[in-house]
C-alpha cells in the first residue's frame, strides 16, 4: 500500500447521495471527472476484471466469441439502420473538421450488422454468438447515482445471430439462464421482469431489476404469482362496468375547477367517472418537430398516462406536453377540453385531431368530460355515443392495488435499479440494411437478431448497495480486488520481516494479496481494511508472533482467529464463502 495510486478518504463528496457512490469514492476505487464520468483507480478496475471474468465464462459455456468492436462509428452504419435519428438524443454524434460525421457507441448493434453483410452467407454460418467488453457513451441528461447512470460507461453487450425466429426463441433461455448466473455469482439477486423495447426495437425483451428504494426504474409485480413487468409495459385488469341505462349529455358550469379532483368533488362523483385528456405534440420518426402532429391522450380520472405505451401506440417518435397555443389552436379549451364536438381523426394515420384513449374509458359511463368551453363540464357522457376517438389502445400506467392480468390478484408498484436487459431484435435490423444468408433452398433469408447488454459498472455499484455496512464495503469473494488483505501492527524489525515472509509466501501460493506496509497507526489500518472491504484479514502483530500465530478475520464477521502461521495457507480456503 506504499506504492498505492491514490488515497482513501475520511469524508465523501457532499453531492454522493447513494452509499455505493461514497463508500467507492472513499475507498480510492472510483475518482470523478466530471458529471457522469469516472476514473477506475487500480483497485476498482481489479473488481471490473473480476466481474468481466465471469461474464466470459457464462458466455464462453453457451459458445459466445469475445471479439472488440470500435466505439468510433461512421454515420452511414446508424443512417443505414434508421437510428441516426430514431435513437434520440442520447446519441452522442461528432462532425470532424474534413466534415465526416460519426457516432460515440452507444451500443453496437450496427456493427454486428455490417459485419454480417459481408461475412454471413449461408444457412452454414448461423447461428452464432459473439460479445464484448467495451465503452459506450450516451449523452444523459442527468447523470446521478456515481456509477448508477453514466455518460461513459462499460458494458458487456451481446449479440446472436439466428436463420429464424424459431432459432432465436429456442437460444434465448440459454441467453436468459447466463444472465441469472452471472447476477447471482456477482452476489446481485435479480427480478428478470418483461420490458419495453425502446430505441432498441425489435419484437421483446426482458430486463433484470434490483429492488432498491433509491432506483429509477419502476417495475410492477403481483403479490399473488410470479407476474412481473416495468410499468412501461405492465399490464393491468381495468374494473368498473359501464351502466345499463346511459344518462343524457348534458352540460354543466363547474367554475374553477380545472382539476380532475376539483371537477369531480363539485360534481359530486368519484373521480373513476370523469375522464382525463392529456395534450402532447408527436414527432414521428424521422420528421422534425415542425412537421409533428397534435395527440389527444384519453384515460379514467382515477389513472395516469403511461407516456412510453403512448409513443408506441402512435409508432413511435418523440413526445412533449403540447402548449396552451396549440391546445387552444384545435379548438380544445385547458383545464375544460376533451373529445366531444372535435374533428376527430378516423385512425392515427388520418387526417383531423389524433385521439388515444385507454381501455379504461370502456369500463364505466354517463362520464364527466371537458365541454370545450371556459368554466364547463359534460356530465353522462359515453363513448362512443358522444365521441369520437382515433384509436384504442393500453396507455395506462399500472400502479399498486391494480388488478394482476395473470391471476387476479393485486399487483405493487416497486423501484429497482436495472442491472441487464436482454432483447430479441427478430429482423429489424437486417430488415432495414438487407442483411440476409441463403437457405438450404438458395433462397435469400433475413436474419434475425438478439442483444444482451450488462453495464459492468453498475453492477459493481448495485454490489456495494447490497454488501456494505456502516464501515464500509463488503465484497462477496467472487469480485473481490484481492482475496487477502494482509497488514503489519506494531513497530520492530521481527514483525515487519514476519509480514514481509508471510506476504511472499501467500502470494507464492497462489493468492493475491493487498499487503497494508504503511507506517500507520492499528486504528488507521483497521478502518482503511474494513472500509475497502477485501474478504479476508490477517494481521500479524508482535503478540501473535509470540505463539507463532496470526490473526484471521472475515470481514462479513465479529469472530476473530489466532492461526498458526504454519497452518495459515491450508487454513485460508476453508474460509471462502461459497460463489454466490
Amino acid at each position: 500500500m506504499t506504492k498505492a495510486f491514490g488515497k482513501t478518504l475520511r469524508e465523501a463528496p457532499a453531492d454522493a447521495e447513494m452509499i455505493s457512490h461514497q463508500l467507492l469514492i472513499r475507498a480510492n476505487y472510483i475518482r470523478p471527472l466530471g458529471a457522469g464520468l469516472y476514473t477506475f483507480m487500480p483497485l476498482g478496475y481489479r473488481v471490473i476484471r473480476k466481474i468481466w471474468d465471469i461474464m466470459a465464462e457464462e458466455m464462453e459455456a453457451i459458445d459466445g466469441q469475445e471479439m472488440w468492436m470500435p466505439n468510433l462509428h461512421p454515420a452511414k452504419v446508424w443512417q443505414a439502420t434508421g437510428r441516426w435519428t430514431e435513437f434520440g438524443p442520447a446519441l452522442v454524434k461528432l462532425r470532424t473538421e474534413s466534415g465526416r460525421e460519426y457516432a460515440l457507441s452507444p451500443t453496437h448493434e450496427e456493427v454486428v450488422n455490417d459485419i454480417t453483410l459481408s461475412d454471413i452467407e449461408s444457412y452454414r454460418d448461423l447461428p452464432r454468438l459473439v460479445y464484448h467488453v467495451s465503452k459506450k457513451f450516451r449523452d444523459e441528461p442527468r447523470a446521478r447515482g456515481g456509477l448508477i447512470r453514466l455518460r461513459e460507461f462499460i458494458m458487456k453487450d451481446a449479440y446472436s445471430l439466428d436463420p429464424s425466429e424459431d432459432s432465436m426463441d429456442e437460444f434465448y433461455p440459454s441467453m436468459y439462464q447466463a444472465y441469472l448466473n452471472i447476477f447471482q455469482r456477482c452476489g446481485v439477486p435479480t427480478v428478470p421482469i418483461l420490458a419495453d423495447v425502446g430505441a432498441m426495437g425489435g419484437k421483446s425483451s426482458h430486463e433484470f431489476a434490483v429492488p432498491h428504494e433509491q432506483g429509477e426504474d419502476t417495475f410492477i409485480a403481483c403479490t399473488s404469482c410470479n407476474y412481473a413487468a416495468n410499468v412501461d409495459t405492465a399490464e393491468f385488469v381495468r374494473e368498473g362496468q359501464p351502466p345499463v341505462d346511459q344518462a343524457e349529455l348534458k352540460k354543466m358550469a363547474t367554475p374553477d375547477c380545472t382539476t380532475i379532483a376539483q371537477v369531480a368533488d363539485f360534481v359530486g362523483v368519484p373521480v373513476s367517472q370523469t375522464i382525463k385528456a392529456i395534450f402532447y405534440w408527436n414527432t414521428p420518426p424521422g420528421r422534425l418537430e415542425k412537421d409533428g402532429r397534435f395527440v389527444f391522450g384519453l384515460v379514467r380520472g382515477d389513472l395516469e398516462v403511461n407516456e412510453t405505451k403512448l409513443v408506441n401506440a402512435l409508432g413511435g417518435g418523440e413526445l412533449r406536453p403540447a402548449i396552451e397555443d396549440e391546445i387552444r389552436a384545435i379548438g380544445a379549451v385547458p383545464g375544460y377540453a376533451s373529445a366531444v364536438g372535435l374533428e376527430v381523426a378516423p385512425d392515427i394515420n388520418g387526417g383531423g385531431i389524433i385521439v388515444i384513449a385507454d381501455r379504461s374509458i370502456e369500463n364505466g359511463g354517463d362520464f364527466v368530460i371537458g365541454a370545450n368551453d371556459e368554466g364547463y363540464h359534460y356530465t353522462g357522457a359515453n363513448y362512443p355515443r358522444d365521441f369520437a376517438i382515433s384509436q384504442m389502445a393500453d396507455i395506462a400506467q399500472a400502479d399498486t392495488g391494480h388488478k394482476c392480468p395473470n391471476c387476479g390478484g393485486r399487483i405493487e408498484a416497486r423501484r429497482a435499479i436495472e442491472v441487464g436487459h436482454c432483447f430479441k431484435l427478430g429482423t429489424r435490423y437486417s430488415e432495414a440494411t438487407g442483411a440476409t444468408y441463403l437457405d438450404e433452398n438458395n433462397e435469400p433469408q433475413l436474419i434475425y437478431m438478439g442483444s444482451y447488454g450488462i453495464g459492468l459498472d453498475r453492477l459493481m455499484a448495485v454490489i456495494v448497495e447490497l454488501h456494505h455496512d456502516q464501515d464500509g464495503i463488503i465484497w462477496p469473494d467472487s469480485v473481490a480486488p484481492f482475496d487477502l488483505h494482509l497488514m503489519s501492527l506494531g513497530k520492530g524489525e521481527e514483525v515487519e520481516e514476519a509480514a514481509d515472509k508471510l506476504y511472499v509466501k501467500l502470494m507464492g501460493a497462489g493468492f493475491t494479496v493487498y499487503y497494508d506496509d504503511r507506517d500507520a497507526s492499528a486504528g488507521v489500518k483497521f478502518k482503511d481494511a474494513d472500509l475497502i472491504g477485501i474478504p479476508l484479514r490477517v494481521t500479524v502483530g508482535a503478540r501473535g508472533l509470540a505463539q507463532g500465530a496470526v490473526e484471521v478475520k472475515r470481514r462479513s464477521s465479529d469472530e476473530r482467529l489466532m492461526v498458526p502461521l504454519d497452518e495459515l495457507v491450508e487454513y485460508i480456503p476453508t474460509t471462502k464463502e461459497a460463489s454466490y
